[in-house]
């Protein structure tokens, strides 16, 4: 689901982690997310010119997913997914949430994240990372209209 991130977002990852998988996969799934979080929000610094808010619907076969995205600096996650199994592999899917969690802690951001239709929990899933990426790629897209500028009434973000 890293790679969905990679490809859709159009950005360059190399992620490497040693967990504590011999228990189970929620450390390393949760630093995954608030590692990522981290990384991001320091690259993203000011947030001068971007345009702040992205959304996205992707569907694949039956599953279809909306995310939206606010980098406003305020962490806030609203999850909408009833995973019609439990797992993807040996992938828990509650841990779905907790790399969201982290994430958006870290990453300072409000993330809603819906699945609207689906089945197939791997589509389900698929579709929400999917979209998730193509919603902070346009997000975090430099708006030439407002070069410079930090994208909120208040000055600061």
């Amino acid at each position: 689901m890293l790679d969905q991130i990679a490809r859709h977002g159009l950005i360059d990852l190399d992620i490497a982690c040693e967990g504590d998988l011999h228990i189970d996969g929620h450390h390393t799934v949760e630093d995954i997310g608030i590692t990522l979080g981290q990384a991001f929000a320091q690259a993203i610094g000011d947030k001068k010119g971007i345009r702040r808010y992205g959304h996205a619907y992707v569907p694949l076969d039956e599953a279809l997913s909306r995310v939206v995205v606010d980098f406003s600096g305020r962490p806030g996650l609203h999850m909408d997914v009833k995973f019609t199994s439990g797992s993807l592999g040996s992938l828990d899917t509650q841990l779905v949430y907790e790399f969201f969690q982290g994430f958006v802690n870290h990453a300072l951001c409000t993330l809603h994240i819906d699945n609207l239709k689906g089945v197939n929990a791997h589509h389900q899933c698929e579709t929400i990372f999917k979209a998730f990426a193509r919603a902070i790629r346009a997000a975090l897209e430099l708006d030439p209209r407002s070069a410079g500028v930090i994208p909120s009434t208040k000055g600061s973000l």
